[in-house]
């Protein structure tokens, strides 16, 4: 997994925990589903990324 991929999935992961902690405090059920899907998005490329390792 390439450094640049793995940051980039980890910010993802990041970016949706906020916002689904500011959605859950805000009672914001859009912000706290787009957070839950910045999350999935994540935990995806990251699993993509070992699958590509996987077959090097």
């Amino acid at each position: 997994m390439g450094a640049d991929d793995k940051l980039e999935a980890k910010g993802d992961e990041f970016t949706g925990k906020v916002k689904e902690g500011v959605g859950n405090v805000t009672n914001d059920e859009g912000l706290r589903a787009e957070g839950q899907a910045d999350q999935t998005k994540g935990h995806l490329k990251e699993a993509v990324e070992k699958v590509k390792d996987a077959f090097k």
